[in-house]
């Protein structure tokens, strides 16, 4: 029997439908199963939690069929309570599959501390930009006797001195003593 003959028999022929329809009632029935195990076109609100405790979170998200997870929470934000959602991902309002975990970033107590560097001698113009990028305010300068004009001499916050490793919380107000040019006791 030639390939020519067998390609048109109709015993090929009955094989090409059955495979074909084989294949159509496998994918139906494998669309049908996929629609029915995902949900398909049925969704949950995402609510709005920002300035919630966590408490308060935790049950809106309860409500909606939605299970909360926490992420960092280093970023401190004056204008929310504390320990309450100041992040969401996703956001208020999307739509999302029923049981879906909404990520969320709480507000911390405060400031988190940072070390004090060492900047005895150093001048003004390298102390300022080292502060400011640690997150500190830079305060009242003030002048004292020193010899190196412009140098830091001594650290200080709310009046009292600060020394290196000392640490304070981020955005605390740092005063700078620097020195003016000056020897000791000479006018």
């Amino acid at each position: 029997m030639s390939l020519i003959k067998f390609l048109t028999s109709k015993t090929f022929l009955k094989q090409i439908i059955l495979a074909v329809v084989g294949i159509v009632v496998l994918c139906f029935i494998l669309l049908k199963w996929l629609s029915i195990t995902t949900n398909h076109g049925e969704f949950e609100i995402v609510p709005d939690l920002k300035g919630k405790s966590m408490g308060v979170a935790q049950i809106d998200l309860n409500a909606n069929n939605l299970r909360l997870e926490v992420l960092d929470s280093s970023n401190y934000n004056p204008d929310y309570p504390k320990f309450s959602v100041i992040e969401q991902d996703p956001i208020a309002g999307e739509e999302v599959k029923y049981n879906r975990k909404i990520y969320v970033t709480l507000n911390p107590s405060g400031f988190r501390k940072v070390r004090i560097p060492n900047l005895k001698e150093k001048t003004f113009r390298q102390a300022k930009p080292t502060l400011e990028a640690l997150g500190f305010v830079i305060g009242e300068i003030t002048y004292t006797d020193y010899l190196g004009e412009n140098e830091v001499v001594r650290l200080k916050h709310k009046g009292s001195e600060i020394k290196e490793g000392d640490e304070l919380p981020k955005t605390s107000k740092i005063d700078l003593v620097l020195g003016n040019g000056n020897r000791s006791g000479s006018n």
